[in-house]
């Protein structure tokens, strides 16, 4: 474990904003996480817990207390039969791609579609993170935590993480800190069935066929190279969050009322919002249909900022080199604002933003 003074934020996320760290600690192993963690409650000091970065916006004055940035690293394959799968337990340091990557090589199904996100697999629970028709809540068997409240080691299984889309009992929470995550993977050199169109027909198949894990990786990334997200130092469209804000999920009054509005903005034959039914009855749309439609097109940045909406994906708020904390959020306010001035949504951004609110 090691410890260092005023370090620049910046430099340890994928937006590149914030300000420094009065105090940073690197654990390397579980147990340098633990005692990381209740040090710091210990001595009732303010606590931001990160790994990959991908995920969270510093402001500029950074952060006045202690940063633990989780750097655990091993994947441990626990058992693996044709009846219960293979058994993985994954250390919440680990790069969630390198994951990937394994499982594709081992050939490990489940998780292929997941290809080229950035952050530490720790991280991927908290918010269900998911793409291209599959969610890490398909494979977790269960997470093991440090429980900041009770100060010990707890265990959830995945029916107790009450997963959801890009929600879980972890993100509105500060009191769990993810030590290793257990996934339950399928023996298989095939995927699992592709569930995105785009996907399926730049493999050249139909939904719901499967393919090797090779091809469905290498689709994956392509497709994700081509909205900017997959990270890349020279490309200021992947110096960003990824998906900036989630898709709204509506109640069916809620989503007429998006019609009429839309109806009455882009006219009866303009364009009409997405529509995908949601399991409990509800209807999710796209957050980046409503952010274009709106009058924020790829490359939007206000007056003056540094900061700008991606040039590949409506759905990426972007640094364009220099760009500050302040200016991402002022950004992201206007983008919200403007949503809910056209269409009545409220955008909600998914990463956390440190220091300051939108």
């Amino acid at each position: 474990m090691s410890e260092e003074h005023d370090v620049p934020l910046a430099d340890l996320t994928t937006m590149r904003v914030g300000g420094p760290a009065a105090r940073l600690v690197t654990a390397t192993t579980t147990d340098e996480v633990v005692d990381a963690v209740r040090e710091v409650d210990d001595a009732d000091e303010p606590l931001l817990v990160i790994s990959g970065g991908s995920n969270v916006v510093v402001t500029d004055a950074g952060f006045p207390g202690t940063v633990v940035k989780v750097a655990s690293d091993g994947i441990d394959v626990e058992s693996a039969d044709l009846c219960g799968g293979v058994m993985v337990r994954v250390a919440a340091g680990v790069p969630w791609d390198d994951l990937v990557a394994r499982a594709v090589v081992e050939g490990w199904s489940g998780i292929e579609a997941l290809s080229g996100i950035p952050g530490g697999t720790g991280a991927t629970p908290v918010q269900n993170v998911g793409a291209y028709g599959q969610e890490v809540a398909q494979t977790i068997a269960s997470v093991r935590v440090w429980d900041r409240h009770e100060q010990r080691v707890r265990t959830f299984a995945s029916l107790d993480c009450a997963f959801t889309y890009r929600h879980s009992i972890f993100k509105a929470t500060s009191r769990f800190v993810v030590l290793d995550v257990l996934f339950q993977l399928v023996p298989s050199e095939l995927s699992q069935p592709v569930g995105y169109a785009d996907l399926a027909r730049q493999l050249e198949v139909a939904v719901g066929d499967r393919v090797p894990l090779a091809d469905a990786r290498e689709a994956v990334l392509h497709q994700r190279r081509r909205r900017g997200m997959v990270l890349d130092p020279d490309d200021h469209d992947t110096w960003s969050c990824g998906s900036f804000f989630t898709n709204p999920i509506l109640s069916g009054p809620h989503f007429a009322d998006l019609e009429s509005r839309a109806a009455a903005r882009l006219g009866v034959d303009g364009p009409t919002p997405p529509r995908f039914a949601d399991p409990d009855g509800n209807i999710k749309t796209s957050a980046a249909w409503l952010i274009e439609q709106a009058g924020f097109g790829k490359g939007f940045s206000l007056p003056g900022s540094s900061a700008a909406i991606s040039s590949k994906h409506t759905l990426a708020l972007t640094n364009r080199g220099g760009a500050t904390a302040a200016q991402v959020a002022a950004l992201a306010r206007a983008v919200r604002d403007g949503v809910h001035e056209a269409f009545g949504v409220v955008l909600v951004n998914e990463p956390v933003l440190v220091g300051h609110g939108l």
